[in-house]
């Protein structure tokens, strides 16, 4: 089973798919390509900006094998 990440805003689901991507070796222009997306795209998701779109956000983030999982409070 992986690593639980924790993430509050986009500047930290930035932060965690960069070390992810580092993680594994990818370059940002590998990401983009293998997540059918553009280079511009993984720089702007990966320094947090808050208007990226989040269907190609999921793209990337089950690229890198990652899942997205929304948890309630309490």
């Amino acid at each position: 089973m992986g690593k639980d990440f924790k993430a509050s805003d986009s500047k930290e689901i930035g932060q965690i798919i960069k070390n992810t991507r580092k993680k594994l070796g990818v370059t940002q222009r590998n990401l983009a390509l293998t997540s059918g997306t553009g280079l511009r795209f993984i720089i702007e998701l990966e320094q947090g900006k808050p208007t990226c779109q989040i269907e190609k956000v999921l793209t990337v983030l089950r690229t890198l094998g990652l899942q997205f999982v929304i948890k309630g409070k309490g």
